[in-house]
């Protein structure tokens, strides 16, 4: 009798100990998780924080973008700034500018009737390759200017004619082109290319 009374005693011991051991066992399995869930947003946060833009940043990233985008196309709206958009995508021989009197000296031009232009031609005199742009205060003008350049391509000619005959060669295959107000006049191997990105400056 006194043994089953201790064996009963036993077991209910054994049954209270492995009670409080699952007890246990779930409450550090709580903390555990809780735990895991703290280094996630910990980790969150960080990436976050790391991800955000301080104000304005944006704001000021666009004005810089936008400023430079507003500068190119600022710059074609001149025709220095179409010549030299050209002369940076074609490359030319060393060229000079011409301005005031030799404009009409040299192309039987008014620059009067000009309302903006830009002429390069050769700095050394064995090369040909010549880009004007030239934009006329009214329309009715264009003919008169694409006469003059023509002028101008005739006299380059003559120059060359018995001189340097690829140069001479060269002057013969000048182009014109008229586009609204302005009128391309240029003399150069690589004139396609000239007209190409002039076509695309000018709307």
């Amino acid at each position: 009798m006194k043994k089953r009374v201790l064996q009963l005693l036993m077991v209910v011991a054994m049954g209270v100990a492995l009670t409080a051991c699952s007890g246990n066992n779930t409450d550090k399995n709580v903390n555990a998780g809780n735990g895991s869930n703290t280094s996630q947003d910990g980790s969150n946060a960080g990436s976050n924080s790391g991800g955000e833009t301080a104000p304005g940043e944006d704001a000021d990233k666009g004005k810089e973008e936008g400023a430079g985008t507003g500068a190119g196309s600022a710059e074609t709206d001149s025709a220095k700034g179409i010549v030299d958009a050209i002369l940076n995508k074609v490359e030319q021989p060393a060229l000079a500018p011409i301005e005031g009197d030799m404009v009409k000296d040299l192309y039987h031009l008014d620059p009067s009737i000009l309302a903006d232009y830009a002429i390069m031609s050769p700095l050394m005199n064995v090369k040909t390759n010549e880009v004007a742009v030239l934009k006329v205060k009214d329309a009715k003008d264009v003919a008169t200017v694409e006469e003059a350049v023509k002028k101008r391509a005739a006299d380059v000619q003559k120059q060359f004619e018995t001189y340097l005959q690829d140069q001479y060669e060269n002057a013969k295959n000048f182009q014109v082109v008229k586009k609204g107000d302005y009128v391309l006049f240029v003399i150069s191997e690589s004139a396609d290319d000239i007209v190409s990105e002039f076509n695309s400056l000018v709307k």
